[in-house]
């Protein structure tokens, strides 16, 4: 476990995450994912702080079949686009967005397993049958 610090591109939200790349991260395929070519890492509970930005965030909630109300936020700098992270729940998760942390070395992101998961069928645990562009 290691705490990182991120960022959004223009520097407005700012956050600290203790994550264990070493213990995976995902890749999706579900519709959200592939198109922000979101590349996560799972902070649980107090292991996400964010330090700065709150009104910079922008927050599009979706809520997956069978929740009664959103579940999951989406959450983008209004100023430079940027998707940090996502909240799960009542701040129950985040998935941290690996590009951007700004202290993660290229040699962690290299040797950090990746979870191909997928999500377009919701089989989160099952691997995707094609990864080569997720």
């Amino acid at each position: 476990m290691k705490t990182f610090h991120g960022s959004c591109i223009c520097g407005a939200v700012t956050f600290e995450a203790d994550l264990d790349l070493a213990a995976g991260t995902t890749r999706c395929n579900c519709s959200f994912c592939r198109k922000a070519r979101f590349w996560m890492a799972f902070a649980r509970g107090d292991g996400f702080r964010l330090r700065t930005g709150l009104d910079h965030l922008v927050d599009y909630q979706r809520t997956p079949a069978g929740r009664p109300e959103p579940y999951l936020h989406f959450l983008f700098c209004r100023t430079c686009g940027a998707r940090p992270f996502t909240r799960g729940g009542d701040g129950e998760f985040h998935a941290v967005n690996l590009g951007c942390l700004d202290d993660a070395t290229d040699l962690e992101l290299a040797a950090a397993p990746v979870h191909f998961a997928d999500g377009r069928h919701r089989a989160w645990e099952d691997d995707a049958t094609a990864t080569h562009y997720i």
